[in-house]
């Protein structure tokens, strides 16, 4: 790391992440998105709204739902339940009946992505959404909530038919809604959140299959292709796995181009995988740490700040626009790494990191986090209307408070255990 754009200067003090008022700044960042985000987002009809800007509901009249959004509230309201956030349990509880109830399919099989207040809007069947419900599953089970272990069991079995292909180690990414056409496409996107997914499983049940799986994703999406392709993570693939650099998607989940804030959520996961993995596989430590560096030298707005959100194959910005999720990403990667791994880098850029997110991101006057921001760094809503939701940005604030030992929640559990034993 010899760039001069990668040379900050030496912190000479302990890491912010030790001392007391940096995690009291935490904790109260994590509580001010507990407060923007939980009791506004419930809709009394089920499921949850997605706010905007003020935190009201976005089409309140007609709200769709969507996995993704009902799945990572769950998620996060499990954590608040596992730091003590009053109000948490009822969320849980209302987000995993509306996908019990609503986003399963009873009668085909599988969950579906989005429902409004008349039913199924989009009836498909998408591996990047039954990532997200087998980690609100097993999250859920953390906490004892009584439709845990039957969705946990079902969500895997749909997983395990439907979605793994164990010949190339990965999951396939979409069907129609009857299971009738699988599309061709693949892509890393889905089968990175398999892997946080797997992950949290194995964590809940201690099911080996769950970790194996989430090995054989890591090495095919990194090892096999970042790595060779200088630490950039490769986004899209034709059925047989071939890259493919063309490629024209959405723009909000499949963007042409690279996207360096996934570069950053595996640096993350690469290290808790690693850690779950009993430290078995070395690979992975040092390519998250590549994957981190790649993602500054070229990602990171030098002249701004904040990380461009897609870049083309000769590493140029192709979308300019800031988002959150990038720099919360980039905040539990470092603060994951910094647990491990002593250089000044790693604490240096964590403390840049959350100055950016201090003085351009977090919403001081209304709440949350902006999700958008022009290149200059004003606020726009071209890509994204609103507050998405509060998972990237609630992981942010807490990682650095717990263990790395697994997963947040995994942490939280065990800094819970200590200090029982401790009194």
């Amino acid at each position: 790391m010899t760039d001069a754009k990668l040379t900050l200067p030496k912190t000479n003090s302990s890491p912010w992440p030790n001392r007391p008022f940096h995690r009291q700044y935490l904790m109260r960042q994590a509580n001010n998105l507990f407060d923007f985000f939980e009791a506004p987002s419930m809709n009394p009809k089920g499921g949850f709204f997605e706010l905007d800007d003020e935190g009201n509901p976005l089409d309140a009249d007609n709200a769709t739902r969507q996995i993704h959004v009902t799945t990572r509230m769950v998620h996060c309201a499990v954590i608040g339940s596992l730091i003590g956030r009053p109000g948490s349990d009822e969320i849980v509880d209302h987000g995993m009946r509306y996908i019990w109830d609503k986003h399963r399919d009873a009668r085909r099989g599988g969950y579906v992505w989005s429902l409004d207040d008349a039913g199924v809007s989009n009836g498909s069947k998408q591996a990047y959404g039954h990532a997200f419900v087998l980690l609100a599953a097993s999250s859920s089970k953390l906490v004892g909530h009584p439709l845990a272990e039957q969705m946990l069991a079902d969500v895997t079995e749909v997983i395990n038919t439907r979605f793994w292909d164990d010949k190339t180690g990965t999951v396939r990414d979409e069907y129609n809604h009857d299971w009738s056409q699988l599309l061709p496409y693949r892509g890393q996107n889905a089968n990175m959140h398999m892997t946080e997914a797997l992950m949290a499983a194995y964590e809940a049940t201690g099911n080996r299959d769950y970790l194996n799986k989430a090995e054989r994703i890591a090495e095919r999406i990194i090892l096999k292709n970042a790595v060779p392709l200088g630490h950039r993570v490769a986004e899209h693939f034709d059925e047989n796995w071939v890259l493919d650099k063309n490629y024209e998607g959405n723009e909000m989940f499949r963007p042409s181009g690279t996207t360096p804030g996934h570069w950053l959520e595996w640096a993350r996961l690469l290290y808790q995988l690693w850690v779950l993995g009993e430290k078995r596989l070395s690979w992975m430590t040092g390519a998250a740490r590549e994957l981190f560096q790649q993602s500054i030298e070229l990602g990171w707005d030098d002249k701004h700040g904040g990380f461009f959100y897609t870049l083309d194959w000769d590493n140029k910005p192709i979308m300019r626009e800031k988002l959150w999720w990038p720099v919360s990403e980039a905040i539990g990667a470092a603060a994951y790494i910094s647990a491990f791994d002593n250089e000044d880098y790693f604490q240096a850029w964590y403390r840049k990191l959350w100055d950016y997110a201090e003085n351009h991101v977090i919403d001081h006057q209304r709440g949350g986090w902006l999700s958008e921001l022009k290149e200059d760094l004003t606020p726009t809503s071209r890509l994204f209307v609103g507050k998405p939701d509060i998972y990237h940005a609630l992981q942010a604030c807490l990682i650095p408070l717990y263990p790395t030992t697994g997963s947040l929640t995994k942490g939280i559990i065990e800094a819970d255990h200590t200090m029982k034993h401790s009194v």
